[in-house]
């Protein structure tokens, strides 16, 4: 909902959660931090689906995020850094909100255009910025996980923001993982036929001709590359760890270290308990 030209997050919390939430935006504007809303609440107000969360994202520039974690310990809270390369944990109580400046699988990185292209909002009467639809789009395309699958956030995203979305600078994002958003473009047609306009022809145009050129990366060919690991951290771990193939996520195929994978691999046994 449009409210004075400012989109208006609702957060239906208790009063210590919101107070707790209130606390983390406030400090972050006092450190002068720029920061977006993310996660649920962001992805409510755009297509007006809510739905459960046990914390509040909020997304980060990297070069933000150790004054942000500085900042919030100074004021007493619990702050962890899950994982250098893109996630920070801020708890009190049974409460937690979480720093966002990347992506798991290392390929969806906060940048400056986030927040070029970042919409105002109000929440908690704070005014501030819900990622673009665009990168939320872009970042939930890749969770493809036995535990959770954001296919249908994506079939969503696009059914309300389609014609509007800069599909250009999503493509452009998608880069070589463009087969990835040609998947969710199909999928998407398959769920809303009578709804295909929200696509433009020239995106289907364009990712069905580089698909039906073959434009595949000789090199990626050559080192046996699997770029599964980018969709699901589980699921094609015997293909990098017992088949012999190389892990898409790190150099120069994704943006992951070694010990980014190791940690990431860690990081999910333990959550999955496996």
């Amino acid at each position: 909902m449009v409210v004075n030209d400012r989109l208006r997050a609702s957060i239906d919390v208790s009063p210590r959660t919101a107070a707790f939430y209130d606390a983390v935006i406030t400090a972050l504007e006092e450190e002068r931090l720029p920061f977006m809303l993310g996660g649920a609440f962001a992805f409510e107000v755009y297509t007006d689906i809510g739905g459960q969360t046990k914390d509040l994202d909020l997304f980060l520039h990297p070069r933000d995020v150790d004054a942000a974690m500085a900042a919030l310990a100074k004021r007493g809270y619990e702050t962890e850094m899950k994982a250098r390369h893109w996630l920070g944990k801020v708890k009190s109580e049974r409460d937690f909100v979480d720093i966002i400046f990347g992506s798991g699988n290392g390929l969806a990185p906060v940048d400056d255009a986030w927040f070029e292209h970042a919409l105002p909002a109000e929440v908690l009467g704070h005014e501030v910025r819900l990622i673009p639809v665009e990168e939320m789009l872009w970042s939930k395309s890749f969770i493809m996980e036995r535990e959770r699958y954001d296919g249908a956030d994506i079939a969503h995203l696009i059914r309300v923001a389609g014609r509007t979305m800069d599909w250009r600078r999503l493509v452009d994002r998608f880069d070589r993982f463009w087969p990835v958003l040609l998947a969710h473009v199909v999928l998407y047609d398959f769920v809303y036929p009578a709804d295909r306009g929200r696509v433009p022809d020239w995106v289907r145009a364009e990712l069905l001709g580089r698909a039906q050129e073959g434009a595949v990366d000789p090199a990626a060919v050559e080192d046996r590359v699997c770029f599964g690991t980018a969709l699901s951290r589980a699921q094609y771990l015997p293909d990098v760890e017992g088949w012999g193939y190389r892990d898409g996520r790190l150099s120069p195929y994704g943006g992951l270290t070694e010990s980014d994978v190791e940690h990431e691999t860690a990081r999910m046994r333990k959550e999955l308990d496996l």
